[in-house]
């Protein structure tokens, strides 16, 4: 049987409780708890409502004021502006699944040196860090391409959807519907893509 998830209370007085361990921690214990890979659910105390995103997301504004940000401002704003779009739903899905391909490449790679040097190995332990030194340039570059690939992508599908939007809806009375943004719509010529 799988093991219940770790279930950590949060009170009013902002003080995160451990009901594995009981005591107290904090945010830095459940960043631990993350970075184990250990299951856990922070709950507020009084409504039972589920806090965990909330606690996480608290995790990472900590590390990104930390000093290294991973988040640029362009992608905390480009992220911003997905919220309330028709693509959000895929946009979430998407970081999900590319976290989750580059994860993969990073366990593989460390199971490739495991199998070469050894579990004790210092060059196994690094061969990450080394490989990023090594192919960090050509892996920034493949990532642009590919991001910028994803963005056309991504454009192209909202065009769609927003067309096909357009087209179901063409026979309602709507006012300023069917006119494209800085279009004419006096002109259907004028108008089509």
């Amino acid at each position: 049987m799988a093991q219940q998830p770790r279930l950590i209370k949060k009170y009013p007085n902002r003080r995160l409780y451990d009901t594995r361990t009981s005591s107290y921690i904090t945010l830095a214990d459940v960043k631990e708890l993350v970075l184990g890979q250990e299951e856990f659910q922070v709950v507020d105390a009084k409504t039972n409502e589920d806090l965990t995103r909330a606690i996480l997301l608290q995790i990472i504004l900590e590390e990104e004021s930390g000093g290294a940000p991973m988040f640029t401002v362009d992608l905390l704003s480009q992220m911003i502006r997905f919220y309330g779009n028709a693509m959000q739903g895929m946009m979430g899905k998407y970081l999900e699944n590319n976290i989750k391909a580059f994860t993969d490449l990073q366990v593989k790679l460390q199971e490739h040196a495991r199998s070469i040097y050894g579990d004790n190995n210092p060059m196994s332990r690094d061969l990450w860090t080394q490989f990023l030194n090594f192919q960090g340039p050509a892996l920034h570059s493949m990532m642009g391409a590919y991001i910028d690939q994803s963005k056309k992508m991504f454009s192209q599908m909202q065009e769609q959807v927003e067309s096909q939007t357009r087209n179901l809806f063409s026979g309602f009375q709507f006012p300023n519907f069917g006119t494209p943004p800085n279009g004419d719509a006096s002109d259907p010529e004028k108008n089509r893509k």
